[in-house]
């Protein structure tokens, strides 16, 4: 058992492809975590086939090294603002945090977001200026920046007084000036990290008391819980009480700095800890006792929710504080598949089916909501933001399931005062000065406030807004277009604020098929002279199915499985070849931005498509007139 004194505890923190999950690699090639002749595949702690694909991290992973008698844990945590709350509650584990800043683009929304938190925790962060060997990088600027945005978020002297680290974590080198180089190794943050990262605090001989950070699920044994022992020691088999809390105030806050939170203790169970876990390495080991300072892994109790008290049962009231749980901002519709395609790629699900496999993403997945909405179709689920969602749907895809989904909306609340309130959301767009006028342009139409600008030396500009989350829904693509893919975009939630207004939504129709067969190229030859087109020859389409984007506003019925006719001479133009352009072919992220509010997203294992709600063209026009009889 390793002396608390020589355990240092870390999270690993930064924005969105700063470089955390690449930092670890080298860590564990430094620290020879792995055979010498050992085969070790990139970004190591991406170990979900999502996470490698989209080059980021959803869920918050902990890992160990071993240097010279000290035992360094290390949690590396999502650097995306759609899981930021992963980030938010490994938080309570650590001592200390190593702030990751690209040398070039510097601190960015998502940095601020995780630094404010690790600042309020009263952590001493450590600062790595990362990628200082990339053209363009800037380290000093960078640096600078870092500390202004200490000052600005109220850290305390101590605070400021952070130790810096240079260096490139692709090639495996930090040092305490940018001057260093490959050969510099990574010796410089081992000892950064002992020297400046106070070691656990908890008496090892007091009553045992951990709070649940994270949850897990292992097949056979149910759900895992995993914290930081505060205090005592833990023996497997060993009584445990369980102290369940509850916020007393609202679950969302109208803005970014809220007050005092108001708890109490819901309950109080009786538990054992069956099983016990300590990472060594990437290796989940069992153990069969373990002292404060540790970070383990339990099983045993029935029923564990992140903030749940666990302590020995001689401890009078020892109930901790509830821990944040980042409340959805997103919502959309999961339906079962009624188109005709319905079982030819996937399995095509009944609602029972698709509320079972919800309910086990729940056991993990704490920041998702599922609601019943009184239909015998459709359940409402709630997440953090699109990519929340989308990452869950893709999952779901690949386990073979069919089924549905609608446009996202965004959830809002109502105050004291009877005000609409909805999210907002802090964006940083870095894009050529060229394209600045368009991008402001289009940012202010969907109700974004342009907060600041910055011009740099290479002719990129810096622009900050405050924009309501339904305002970026959709955006992303088009902003692609006006930039010419040249410009950069990032986003995180910042508050609720009032209600802004109507945003108008996407101002180009839908192309709907007429009937059902397999597309021809005759017909589509056509048809791409009226808009932009997302299938090809020969692929299969159905009535209701859409087809392509109109060139202009309102939705155009058209019929892609025409074929031209045949007659028993031979014409003029018999030989003709029929030129097509590339069509769009949607992704499963596209087309969740692009749908409207009356169209879905079919998704099966082998395509993504899109659709009309009621597939009849006959059917659509009676609800619109209903509908306009009713307005």
């Amino acid at each position: 058992m390793t002396p608390i004194d020589k355990i240092r505890n870390v999270a690993i923190i930064a924005h969105i492809d700063h470089g955390k999950t690449t930092l670890i690699d080298s860590i564990f090639r430094a620290a020879h975590v792995f055979r010498d002749n050992a085969r070790v595949v990139e970004r190591v702690m991406d170990n979900n086939e999502i996470e490698r694909e989209r080059g980021i991290t959803i869920r918050a992973k902990h890992c160990t090294v071993e240097w010279k008698g000290h035992l360094i844990n290390i949690i590396d945590t999502p650097g995306h603002a759609d899981f930021s709350g992963e980030v938010e509650r490994v938080l309570s584990m650590v001592d200390s945090v190593l702030l990751l800043v690209d040398a070039n683009e510097g601190p960015m929304p998502q940095t601020r977001y995780v630094l404010m938190r690790a600042l309020r925790s009263g952590l001493r962060p450590i600062v790595i200026i990362n990628k200082v060997d990339r053209p363009l990088a800037d380290p000093h600027t960078a640096l600078n920046k870092t500390f202004d945005l200490f000052f600005a978020l109220g850290a305390t002297d101590e605070q400021c007084d952070f130790a810096t680290l240079y260096g490139s974590g692709l090639d495996g080198w930090l040092s305490r000036t940018p001057d260093g180089g490959p050969d510099c190794g990574m010796e410089a943050l081992f000892e950064t990290i002992v020297e400046h990262v106070p070691a656990p605090k908890g008496d090892p001989d007091a009553p045992f008391l951990m709070q649940v950070s994270t949850l897990g699920w292992r097949d056979h044994l149910g759900r895992t819980a995993t914290g930081r022992i505060l205090q005592g020691r833990l023996t497997r088999g060993m009584d445990l009480t369980r102290w369940v809390t509850r916020r007393l105030d609202a679950g969302w806050a109208a803005t970014d700095t809220p007050g005092e939170m108001e708890w109490e203790v819901a309950e109080t169970t009786a538990e054992r800890a069956v099983h016990v876990w300590v990472t060594r390495g990437l290796e989940s080991v069992s153990k069969h006792d373990v002292s404060a300072g540790d970070i383990v892994t339990i099983s045993g109790p029935k029923e564990l929710n992140i903030g749940d008290t666990l302590a020995a049962p001689e401890l009078e009231n020892p109930a901790l504080p509830p821990l944040d749980i980042e409340e959805p901002t997103v919502s959309m519709m999961f339906l079962i598949n009624n188109g005709p395609f319905a079982g030819r790629e996937g399995r095509a699900v009944t609602l029972r089916q698709l509320k079972l496999r919800l309910t086990r993403e729940l056991r993990v997945n704490v920041a998702l909501r599922v609601e019943e909405v009184g239909r015998m179709d459709a359940v409402k689920v709630s997440g953090r933001g699109e990519l929340h969602l989308a990452v869950l749907i893709e999952e779901m895809r690949r386990e073979g399931m069919e089924f549905c989904v609608s446009a996202p909306e965004i959830i809002t609340h109502t105050d004291a005062q009877g005000r609409l309130h909805e999210p907002v959301e802090e964006l940083i767009i870095d894009v050529p000065t060229e394209h600045q006028g368009v991008v402001i342009e289009k940012v202010s139409q969907r109700k974004g406030e342009l907060a600041a600008m910055h011009t740099g030396e290479t002719g990129m500009t810096r622009l900050e807004f405050r924009i309501p989350t339904r305002g970026l829904i959709g955006y992303r693509s088009e902003f692609l277009t006006d930039t010419r893919g040249l410009g950069i975009m990032a986003s995180r939630f910042a508050c609720y604020a009032p209600w802004t207004g109507d945003i108008p939504g996407r101002n180009r129709g839908s192309m709907i098929s007429l009937d059902t067969g397999d597309a021809t190229g005759y017909s589509l030859e056509n048809l791409q002279q009226r808009g932009t087109l997302f299938v090809t020859p020969l692929s299969p389409v159905y009535e209701g199915m859409i087809i392509g984007e109109n060139s202009r506003p309102g939705d155009l019925i058209c019929n892609p499985t025409k074929r031209k006719a045949l007659t028993n001479h031979r014409a003029s133009n018999k030989d003709q070849t029929v030129t097509l352009d590339v069509p769009r072919i949607l992704t499963l992220d596209a087309a969740i931005e692009w749908v409207a509010n009356d169209e879905l997203v079919e998704v099966t294992p082998a395509a993504i498509r899109v659709r009309k709600t009621v597939l009849s063209y006959e059917l659509r026009k009676k609800s619109e007139k209903v509908a306009a009889a009713a307005e």
